[in-house]
């Protein structure tokens, strides 16, 4: 049988807006892609990344300098499809390595149609984004020129300023059934929601109404909810608006609300804070925070490159109550969550910057699931105490 010579890698080039560039070779689908460069510190769990809708328009770039080793299977996606617009990886596994594979990391970005480039020095290229910040970026298999990729790569769109949550949301709304009895019914709105927050709050006895990102209030009312949710989700939350007057219509009825990443921006907006992009975002799997209301600190999967702008001194006075910094990221102080009080102290509404619902992990927030439940039960009994009075 004749010898046939390996095949010959295409080459690949990384150019940043800054004009940096990175030589390496094609990993996943030929072509051409652009986005915002970002960096994820997660060593494992990259399906669940991919698959993240958070991560729509930005080109990751992984710390973990070995990927790919237990390739792909059809149990993790977070959704339908993969999200990223390119993927920067160092050393791509050659044969993955899992009971669960079905086929490798590096087919499934080819079948999806995803550009990435591996051989790179990813090292180099974190630290220029920590130094230099998240900026747009071009991967091409299609040119070896740098300066006419980076003429594209200025003329790319910018994340802030971007309305992307109607890009990845549901197209129509469907319901997550209660495992066992149901106890609650939860308003879900998907701006960008990941498979394991309904399965989550399923596993807990709630029934989830998932609602496209356009819903209204009346849709949100419709499902007669015990509370209302606003999931994880891409863009700028100053670029989102809709969903801010939806959420204050909500809670100017007094309707327990629970927020992850996105919702928690727009949760911060809501009450009358600001956001702001940050230098480089917090994207990986071991962020420290503490939640200031038990003085416990849990180690978290993060993915966000804005943040709310709430003083972390005191308790703000808002048209909905008082709202109070309930968690902080110990590695900068970043607001990572807020909750929302009446007069008498009691809780109405909470968010949190990160995710408790990480899969793969890590599982120290999952508490806080239980913690919503806990806020739709105190509000049924009061609202079923007002009606015996």
């Amino acid at each position: 049988m004749p010898l046939h010579a390996p095949t010959r890698p295409i080459p690949a080039i990384l150019v940043l807006e800054d004009g940096r560039t990175f030589r390496g070779e094609s990993y996943g689908a030929a072509g051409e892609t652009f986005g915002e460069a970002v960096f994820s510190t997660g060593m494992t769990g990259y399906q669940e990344t991919l698959t993240d809708p958070s991560y729509h328009r930005q080109v990751v770039v992984m710390t973990a300098p070995h990927v790919g080793n237990t390739g792909i299977n059809d149990d993790d996606p977070e959704s339908r499809r993969i999200w990223v617009s390119g993927y920067v990886v160092r050393d791509p596994a050659r044969v993955p390595s899992s009971w669960r594979s079905v086929r490798s990391l590096d087919d499934e970005l080819r079948e999806q149609g995803v550009v990435g480039i591996s051989g790179v020095d990813t090292r180099a290229l974190t630290r220029h984004l920590r130094e230099r910040g998240a900026m747009r970026v071009g991967i091409s298999t299609e040119t070896t020129d740098a300066e006419s990729l980076l003429a594209r790569v200025r003329g790319a769109a910018e994340m802030e300023g971007s309305e992307l949550a109607g890009e990845v949301t549901t197209s129509e709304a469907y319901v997550v059934p209660a495992v066992g009895a149901r106890r609650f019914t939860v308003a879900a709105v998907d701006l960008g929601i990941k498979a394991n927050t309904p399965r989550m709050m399923a596993e807990r006895g709630i029934e989830v109404h998932v609602l496209p990102a356009t819903s209204t209030l009346d849709d949100v009312l419709a499902v007669s909810p015990d509370g209302l949710f606003f999931s994880n989700g891409p863009g700028d939350p100053a670029a989102t608006t809709s969903q801010v007057a939806l959420l204050q219509g909500a809670l100017e009825r007094e309707l327990p609300y629970f927020g992850i990443c996105f919702g928690n921006q727009l949760f911060g907006r809501a009450l009358g804070f600001g956001t702001y992009k940050l230098t480089y975002g917090h994207r990986g799997i071991n962020q420290p925070v503490m939640d200031r209301t038990t003085g416990k600190v849990e180690v978290t999967a993060h993915n966000h490159g804005f943040a709310v702008d709430a003083p972390l001194d005191g308790p703000t006075d808002t048209a909905y109550g008082t709202a109070t910094v309930s968690h902080v990221c110990l590695n900068d102080d970043v607001v990572e969550g807020l909750e929302l009080r009446d007069a008498a102290g009691a809780l109405r509404s909470f968010s949190v910057q990160y995710h408790p619902e990480a899969a793969a992990g890590p599982h120290d927030a999952a508490y806080l699931f239980d913690r919503f439940c806990e806020l739709m039960d105190a509000r049924r009994s009061a609202t079923t105490d007002g009606k015996d009075a």
